[in-house]
């Protein structure tokens, strides 16, 4: 299975709505880093993807983007594959 690490906030309703697609595609281990609250934290997730909104996920170090992009990237089938790969 491959490596995801998702930066999120415990808030987010699109963190939560990434997290419940990637579960009932079969990901039931991540590495999450919440943001909340660390404005550091934060600062570096944008710095690495240009970015200040969550959730930002990435799927074996590569970015894939937000929520709405993990949604359509699963709607042209682009995301089973990535999953796949370990």
């Amino acid at each position: 299975m491959a490596h995801v690490k998702i930066y999120s906030s415990d808030y987010c309703p699109y963190c939560h709505r990434a997290k419940a697609l990637l579960r009932e595609r079969g990901v039931t281990d991540w590495d999450e880093v919440v943001v909340d609250g660390q404005p550091a934290v934060r600062a570096a997730m944008a710095q690495l993807v240009g970015r200040t909104s969550v959730p930002q996920i990435f799927i074996n170090g590569q970015h894939v983007g937000g929520c709405d992009d993990l949604h359509a990237l699963d709607a042209k089938g682009g995301l089973a594959p990535l999953l796949a790969a370990a």
